[in-house]
């Protein structure tokens, strides 16, 4: 088998991960950039520059006593950066703590190395180099292994390849140090070709891999943002009808209620005209979160329109949703929403209902509305139950 020649190395590695900023830098182009994707267009391009001072070793351009240390420390560095940028990508909310650690932890690595080749320019210096890349391409894997369980198959498969491709890559390392001569047909020449092709599988799947993972967590926001209320963070109007529709279809047969309760926020139009509507979102907030404090894990608040909300409550009976719609109406009355403007006091008007076997969506809230309806003509900041169907022969 013939070697990998140092312009074919150029070539591939060095402008493939060129090719793959690009590909990045316009696919993002116009929105703002996260601190993961900074740094791992960062990383790419300093194992660019790393492949290309392996590449000129040697030659007139670059002499190969600077080249090698040289090319051989920043990919050790690129690779760490890319490290720590899937790292952030996993951290929640995409925090770049994990960006500040490893960056101590690359410049380790790299100062690791640099003793290694001064003392063994050769066979200590591939140990290493091997070792470190491979350990840190395992970083790599484990940072889209974390939550295996909700993960998608795109990046479960991402992990494994990762992981497998970085033992090949320190696979060298190890057999180097441990068969200094070879071994039958596994020639140190043929381990080279093998970390070749790994570091060119490896440069494909990570990047390409980086980017179809970004395409998703694109798709699966948006899909959220359907059936989010971004002001509260509590579901709108067609996650909540959208979460409703199985709870419809079980109410038709014999087993535990469900109930619907629907609350408006008393003179909430006010806040707005007084306040302005910046106001009004830190309200609406301060209630929304008042009221998942009053639930269970089951149960779904959803905001339908302005300050009208609705929840529903599975496995609840209509004198337990009172119960539940009361506690809430209490803490809305008792806690004031402080503002940079004011101190603003609240109330809230609440209808409850049960669903029936023949209910549909417009039943349903007709009767929940009347329920409010009821409770703010009473002298609102009450809780109101819809009337209980009257059975036949007992009008």
């Amino acid at each position: 088998m013939t070697t990998m020649d140092p312009a074919t190395m150029v070539l591939v590695l060095a402008l493939g991960n060129l090719v793959l900023c690009s590909a990045l830098f316009f696919s993002d182009y116009g929105t703002p950039c996260t601190p993961a994707a900074t740094t791992w267009g960062v990383s790419k391009q300093v194992q660019a520059a790393a492949w290309i001072l392996l590449g000129l070793g040697g030659t007139r351009v670059v002499p190969e006593p600077l080249a090698v240390p040289a090319g051989w420390a920043l990919l050790i560095g690129g690779v760490a950066l890319e490290t720590g940028a899937l790292w952030e990508a996993a951290a929640t909310g995409g925090s770049a703590r994990w960006h500040r650690a490893m960056v101590p932890l690359a410049v380790a690595a790299v100062f690791a190395f640099l003793i290694s080749y001064w003392i063994d320019p050769l066979g200590l210096r591939t140990l290493a180099a091997a070792l470190l890349l491979g350990a840190f391409y395992l970083l790599g894997a484990v940072a889209l292994a974390r939550g295996w369980r909700e993960a998608s198959m795109l990046q479960r498969a991402l992990a494994i390849a990762i992981a497998l491709l970085a033992l090949v890559v320190a696979a060298r390392g190890i057999l180097v140090l441990v068969m200094p001569g070879g071994w039958r047909w596994l020639s140190h020449d043929l381990l080279r070709q093998f970390s070749t092709a790994a570091y060119y599988l490896l440069m494909l799947v990570s990047g390409f891999g980086w980017l179809l993972l970004a395409r998703e967590r694109l798709q699966r926001d948006l899909k959220r943002l359907e059936v989010i209320d971004l002001v509260t963070e509590t579901a709108n109007r067609r996650g909540f009808f959208g979460a409703l529709a199985p709870w419809m279809a079980l109410a038709r047969r014999p087993g535990s209620p469900t109930s619907l309760v629907v609350f408006d926020l008393d003179s909430f139009t006010r806040v707005n005209d007084g306040y302005g509507h910046p106001v009004g979102d830190v309200v609406l907030r301060h209630v929304a979160d008042l009221c998942r404090r009053q639930l269970r894990d089951s149960d779904l608040l959803g905001r339908l329109v302005g300050g009208e909300f609705a929840l529903l409550l599975p496995r609840t009976g209509g004198e337990e949703a009172m119960l539940v719609a009361e506690r809430m109406r209490a803490a809305i009355e008792s806690t004031p929403v402080k503002t940079e403007r004011a101190l603003i006091s609240m109330t809230a008007s609440f209808g409850v209902t049960t669903i029936r076997p023949d209910d549909g969506n417009v039943t349903l809230f007709q009767r929940a509305g009347a329920a409010l309806r009821a409770a703010k003509d009473g002298g609102r900041n009450a809780v109101q139950l819809a009337p209980r169907p009257v059975a036949p022969g007992m009008e």
